[in-house]
């Protein structure tokens, strides 16, 4: 320990120590130094692993603070190869200053690799906080929800109120693996630019193109080969004098284990494949399906004028949960089935008159902003019902309409009525009808994907007011 560095060693440090004078590497010194600082200040918070209620914060201290800390490293070295370059290559950096020979029993030699250690264990230490955390928060729904806040405004709203509203985004959007991890932040790249240079696409086209299947994630909850049984729907009408009917339907779900048995054992069972063409982005014309029972028994239909020569130049893919779940947890209404769903909640008074007729004729009112929407909105209902109900009424169908419009309108990203379109279904939208229309039929005309009411669901009552099925069952006492 007592004994000089080895000749080489003191060659190569002791012009480092020199280069390092220099402003840049001193900028790079004070970086890290105030990012170190500013670390060491917020590492309660770091423990605790959030970022507070802020969005903004969150920025700050999970992708702002590792940059600059990263910078400041960054520019030390980058100061030193600065200063080389600027005594020329010729220069014998020693003999221009006349450094002293480096030895271990120089007190003050000792104490700077004392402190390079130090601070070098200290570096290694934040920088892997600060990239922990900075990767933990870009995970986050915070992030991913309420950073770029008008780009993805309409998908967080309707996110937080779906069925879905308690599971992370990452967990649907990448999954587990450390692949589409790597994809999924190279494709956040572009996205940062397009935000920052404002060129995003509004509405943000659908479907994404790019998205893991869904057998890699939705499945590790929703078990494709669990028998799901029937499921009791029931779906509330309001007519204009606020007269309530309901429609009961027994929805045939099933399960891959129940072969030919329900809406999943059809589409998603054991051995079943399903694939087709699509002509258009949005995939809603589908001229070209093929059904397939353990890769053997394969059926081709094919929708009018469709040819095998006009499918070999489209699209063909392969059936995902996602083709009909296609808006699971970012889910949007038309005005008046919003309308119906909000009245039998109880968010807007049914028992008003004309409360209906109102609400939508406000909601379909265009709105060049949402500031506009909100001033306007609860102001033109309240005048409406004015006189016609209690104040307190009055006031929470105001708030339960423009509450609906918060829910499903977005004019700075071009987001109106019907702009996503559901696929479950076939009331608002075509949805099962895409295929199931009676007219896919096979090239022979013998067989064709059936419009069977009965395939799917078994109507038990058809907008009455008080439907007996739903008394017999126990869930109404009228």
């Amino acid at each position: 320990m007592s004994a000089n560095l080895p000749p080489g060693m003191r060659d190569k440090l002791s012009p480092l120590i020199y280069l390092s004078n220099n402003w840049i590497s001193r900028i790079g010194v004070f970086l890290v130094t105030a990012a170190s600082v500013f670390w060491l200040f917020m590492l309660p918070t770091y423990l605790q692993g959030h970022s507070g209620a802020s969005a903004y914060i969150g920025i700050l201290l999970y992708l702002i603070l590792p940059t600059v800390f990263f910078a400041g490293l960054t520019f030390i070295p980058v100061g030193i190869l600065w200063k080389k370059r600027q005594l020329g290559p010729s220069a014998g950096v020693r003999e221009v200053i006349g450094l002293p020979i480096l030895s271990w029993q120089n007190p003050d030699f000792r104490k700077f690799l004392i402190f390079i250690g130090l601070a070098t264990g200290a570096n290694v230490v934040i920088a892997a906080n600060l990239s922990y955390r900075a990767v933990e928060h870009m995970d986050s729904v915070q992030f991913c929800g309420q950073t770029c806040h008008v780009v993805m405004k309409p998908e967080f709203n309707a996110y937080q109120n779906s069925p879905h509203s308690k599971v992370g985004c990452v967990q649907c959007h990448i999954g587990p693996g450390a692949s589409w991890f790597v994809q999924s932040k190279l494709s956040g790249l572009h996205q940062v630019f397009a935000v920052a240079f404002n060129t995003y696409e509004r509405p943000i086209p659908v479907p994404v193109e790019n998205l893991r299947p869904a057998r890699e994630t939705c499945e590790g909850c929703h078990w494709p080969d669990k028998y799901g049984g029937d499921k009791l729907r029931v779906i509330p009408h309001f007519s204009d004098a606020g007269e309530m009917t309901q429609t009961v339907l027994l929805m045939r779900i099933g399960g891959g284990n129940i072969a030919g048995s329900g809406i999943h054992s059809r589409h998603v069972g054991q051995g079943i494949k399903v694939r087709y063409a699509h002509t258009d982005r949005a995939r809603q014309t589908i001229p070209w399906v093929e059904y397939s029972v353990r890769d053997t028994a394969k059926r081709e239909y094919f929708a009018e004028k469709t040819t095998p020569a006009d499918v070999s130049k489209m699209q063909i893919r392969e059936m995902d949960c996602v083709d009909c779940h296609n808006r699971p947890s970012h889910n949007t209404e038309l005005p008046e089935r919003a309308t119906d769903n909000a009245m039998a909640a109880g968010n807007l008074v049914a028992t008003i008159p004309g409360v209906r007729k109102v609400a939508l004729d406000v909601l379909k009112k265009d709105y060049t902003s949402t500031v506009q929407a909100e001033a306007e909105i609860p102001a033109a209902v309240k005048k409406a019902l004015d006189g016609k109900a209690s104040p307190a009424d009055v006031e929470r169908t105001a708030k339960g309409v423009l509450a609906i419009w918060q829910r499903n309108i977005f004019p700075e990203m071009k987001i109106t009525w019907g702009t996503y379109v559901n696929n479950i279904g076939h009331n608002d939208y075509p949805g099962c009808f895409r295929c199931h229309d009676d007219k896919h039929k096979t090239q022979d005309g013998a067989k064709a994907i059936s419009q069977d009411c009965n395939a799917c669901h078994v109507m038990l009552a058809m907008e009455e007011s008080k439907p007996k099925i739903l008394k017999d069952l126990g869930m109404s006492d009228q």
